[in-house]
């Protein structure tokens, strides 16, 4: 096995285990979607055109859940520096970080997602759209949330301010994710599902080396 398929396989492991957030994400994700629908109402034509927009908004807030420990726990034990002294770069080790962080909990929450579209009587046409660019895009959400992560490593409670720095910059992602859902109700195409696939590219290709810069910079102070 490969260092770098031996890191990815332990960071699994670890995100897995009761304490390491991916169960924590999922059971957020569900109270979300579930709440939502009753605080709106029966109106299924309401429901089906929002459905979009909210599950995007609850698997975007339930990965940061668990994205603060993405290199902090690897930080307090003393871990991450052995991890820095091997033969993998630091950009190899947030990519199978990114990639850790997304088998853990993205995909789950894009799995599960396509149970909880029912709540919204989204139609069976617009779920498949839905699964789709959850797949795609939530690959950026744990690109994108591995820099605030790495950039908040040393910074206490850190995982208040990643928020802060992640969202505004997840904001796209939202907006095409839920437009590409909406077009799909309509039956009109209006690209938001392009435009979604290539900001995810380009988030999962820049942030393995935004983050370890970030990284190495912490280790170094």
């Amino acid at each position: 096995m490969s260092a770098l398929s031996a890191l990815l396989t332990r960071d699994i492991r670890l995100a897995v285990r009761a304490g390491g957030g991916a169960a924590l994400a999922l059971a957020f994700f569900a109270a979300v979607a579930t709440l939502a629908p009753l605080g709106i109402g029966p109106d299924l034509r309401l429901l089906s055109h929002i459905a979009g927009g909210v599950l995007w908004v609850a698997a975007v807030l339930a990965a940061l859940l668990s994205l603060d420990r993405l290199f902090q726990a690897d930080y307090e034990d003393g871990s991450l520096d052995l991890i820095a002294l091997s033969p993998l770069s630091l950009e190899e080790v947030a990519f199978a970080k990114i990639a850790a962080h997304w088998l853990s909990t993205g995909l789950p929450l894009t799995l599960l997602s396509a149970l909880l579209a029912v709540l919204f009587g989204l139609p069976p046409e617009a779920t498949p759209v839905l699964l789709l660019s959850l797949l795609v895009g939530t690959p950026a959400v744990s690109a994108v949330g591995s820099v605030g992560a790495a950039l908040t490593l040393s910074v206490r409670r850190g995982g208040l301010i990643l928020p802060l720095i992640v969202l505004p910059l997840l904001a796209p992602a939202v907006i095409f994710g839920s437009g590409a859902v909406e077009g799909a109700l309509e039956g009109t195409a209006n690209g938001a599902f392009y435009l979604l696939a290539a900001y995810s590219l380009l988030a999962v290709t820049l942030s393995p080396f935004a983050a370890a810069l970030g990284v190495r910079f912490n280790l170094a102070g």
